[in-house]
């Protein structure tokens, strides 16, 4: 499979949102797409964790929904927060496991929700949009 270059579309005042394949390939690019509107909005010191969580989120869609495309959006509802959200076709809902403590696997939600101010999903007629929100550290 061929990737073209990353081309964000602004959503508004201030957010950024990119539909890519539903693959674990994907987060790599939506990391770029988070940490590039990080950086933009100058707040880089977010870079990591968002990253982190955002990781999580596509992972999450690629491997339990059968979808063919996700979309990734990161938009800054209040000065001091940041939403990172995931949206895809399937209506299959998070469900935040509690894996075995030998588990290679299931901690993604559970890092999410440690990560996160709050997290949670939002369902649509034709799928769901699982979104984080983070806070904005003063300076």
């Amino acid at each position: 499979m061929t990737t073209t270059a990353a081309r964000p579309a602004s959503i508004g005042a201030p957010g950024y949102s990119e539909t890519m394949p539903c693959e674990p390939e994907s987060a790599r690019r939506a990391r770029l797409l988070i940490s590039a509107a990080l950086n933009t909005w100058g707040i880089g010191n977010l870079v990591d964790t968002a990253m982190l969580v955002v990781s999580e989120l596509v992972g999450n869609s690629a491997q339990h929904t059968p979808c063919r495309l996700l979309r990734v959006t990161i938009s800054r509802p209040a000065p001091n927060r940041v939403k990172i959200a995931v949206t895809d076709k399937s209506r299959t809902v998070p469900d935040m496991a509690s894996p075995a403590d030998d588990a290679e696997e299931g901690r993604g939600l559970f890092l999410v929700d440690v990560l996160s101010v709050r997290w949670g999903y939002d369902r649509h007629r034709w799928g769901k949009t699982v979104w984080s929100e983070l806070e904005v550290p003063t300076c």
